[in-house]
């Protein structure tokens, strides 16, 4: 069967969430949900997409970037996963899997926390768990500690897609994972600035708001002490800069296993924080494992 792409625009507060939809017809093809990056959008799954024939991806564009980036009203965790929430509501999405990569993996535990009975199983990739990040920082220096230079380009502007594509092409994540879907989606990410130029369509704000929610506020530590459905964690040993040992080191992620015993973790190699998901291996790994999970759903 043919694969499909569409999207679509679902009415939640504040405005409509864009959402990606891949599909191929296929009688009873089980939905995966799967929620990106802090400051990325839906077509990061592209390649998990591909990997998955047979498998409906739905995935969108949380509020604050992509084509979500009009969205009136404050960001966070709670606020993503009603957000999630409505998509379930409007597509009629049966209870299975979510899938949340990096900071989607975050509002993913805190939809499970909100809304239990919308879904039967988490897939955290590389993202979910608490972070070993120092206490005391503020926001802005929680930030630049997480993201750094990725988190400095929302402020940049660019004259055209190329020249984003150039500062992309020298990003030491991407040296030996370069595709034709990648240059899609980070030509998606740009739209007008109003100046004449083009930026990337998360603001620093959004990404502040979300950082600092993740890191300092309850969502999440009231979502793993309630934590009712199977949940698998990814991990890689290389981060955003292509750097070890990554967001979560062998030894912080031993402590947050002992700390969090029914969380089943993996870790794995020659991956970084984005090729886990955007990349040919990475995404072939990942929609493996999504498989997995899908059989165990029955």
């Amino acid at each position: 069967m043919t694969r499909t792409y569409r999207t679509l625009d679902v009415p939640v507060r504040g405005g409509d969430l864009r959402v990606g939809v891949w599909e191929d017809g296929t009688p009873g093809a089980p939905t995966v949900v799967a929620v990106h990056g802090v400051t990325a959008s839906h077509l990061a799954w592209q390649l998990v997409a591909e990997a998955l024939p047979g498998v409906r991806i739905v995935a969108p564009d949380l509020r604050g970037r992509g084509r979500s980036n009009e969205l009136s009203g404050p960001a966070g965790m709670a606020a993503h996963a009603d957000d999630l929430a409505a998509v379930f509501a409007h597509l009629d999405i049966p209870a299975g899997l979510v899938v949340g990569h990096s900071m989607g993996a975050f509002v993913s535990l805190a939809f499970a926390h909100r809304h239990p009975g919308l879904l039967a199983r988490l897939l955290l990739v590389d993202g979910g768990l608490p972070l070993a990040t120092p206490p005391g920082l503020s926001g802005d220096e929680l930030v630049a500690a997480i993201l750094g230079p990725t988190a400095e380009r929302l402020s940049m502007r660019f004259p055209d897609v190329a020249a984003y594509l150039a500062l992309w092409r020298a990003h030491p994540a991407f040296a030996a994972d370069w595709t034709p879907e990648l240059e899609e989606y980070l030509a998606y990410d740009l739209v007008p600035d109003g100046g004449g130029s083009l930026r990337p369509a998360t603001s620093y704000r959004t990404t502040l708001e979300d950082t600092v929610d993740l890191n300092t506020g309850t969502a999440v530590t009231d979502a793993l002490a309630a934590l009712g459905h199977p949940t698998r964690f990814l991990t890689v040993p290389r981060g955003l800069q292509n750097e070890a040992p990554g967001l979560y080191s062998p030894e912080h992620a031993a402590r947050l296993v002992a700390t969090y015993p029914a969380v089943r973790h993996e870790r794995w190699d020659d991956l970084n924080h984005y090729t886990v998901v955007m990349s040919e291996p990475g995404a072939r790994g990942v929609a493996a494992v999504i498989r997995e999970e899908l059989s165990a759903l029955g």
